[in-house]
């Protein structure tokens, strides 16, 4: 059994969802600490052909808490309603708007206000529009020691679910020990997407974008040879 761990994102780029439809298990972290240097709440879409950066706002609150436990700003739907604007000014003419609009409506203008539900909801709804058939377990609900943190942990649930491979993104290739998940009868590969280039209009393709611009721009079927688009490359 293949599984890959996560913390939850919105709108993240296709990479992410290669890495989900790649493993049998995806298990989404709530119960990990908020970062504002994340990408928890905030992405890229493409806006008159360059990178526009788009963010949920959140209430204020302690810098320690979990993503469970922060919440939506009070004032939030006036943000977001005035980014449902900006994509419909950015992506209007684009090929798959009629279909996909109405989908990051929905998502956007969920009413749920605590962010891992929000984010969670939103992943959900993507998930099911790519037609992406993975298991997604909540971290909080496994019988684990919580205390227990990085390589640790993540072995500690690959063993809990009886998984032999974890695949990680290839970001996290400095975190972890090919050897150490051996150990455990684990095998550790790590994932590259090959980050494929399609047409965004008539301007020079921006990669790493938020899933919204791929959607936008390319149809299921499309997007379903994407996500197979990637190398593993084995642990050191």
């Amino acid at each position: 059994m293949k599984l890959g761990i996560m913390q939850p994102y919105i709108f993240p780029y296709i990479g992410y969802w290669q890495l989900l439809n790649a493993v049998d298990q995806f298990v989404i972290y709530d119960n990990i600490q908020y970062t504002k240097q994340g990408w928890f709440n905030r992405n890229y879409i493409l806006m008159d052909g360059t990178r526009k950066l788009f963010t949920i706002p959140l209430k204020k609150d302690s810098d320690y808490l979990d993503v469970r436990d922060r919440y939506l700003a009070n004032n939030a739907n006036v943000m977001i309603s005035k980014f449902l604007e900006q994509i419909k000014h950015a992506y209007r003419k684009a090929p798959h708007f009629a279909h996909v609009y109405p989908l990051i409506e929905e998502v956007l203008l969920n009413p749920e206000r605590n962010l891992f539900r929000y984010l969670y909801h939103s992943i959900i709804q993507v998930k099911d529009y790519l037609k992406i058939d993975t298991e997604i377990i909540i971290s909080s609900k496994l019988s684990i020691d919580h205390s227990l943190k990085s390589q640790e942990k993540v072995i500690e649930i690959n063993k809990i679910l009886g998984a032999r491979t974890y695949i990680n993104p290839i970001g996290g290739m400095e975190l972890y020990s090919a050897d150490v998940f051996l150990k455990e009868g684990i095998e550790l590969l790590f994932l590259k997407s090959n980050l494929p280039a399609y047409k965004q209009f008539d301007h020079e393709f921006v990669p790493s974008l938020s899933i919204i611009d791929v959607m936008m721009f390319n149809s299921v079927e499309e997007i379903t040879s994407m996500l197979r688009d990637y190398t593993y490359i084995k642990g050191d």
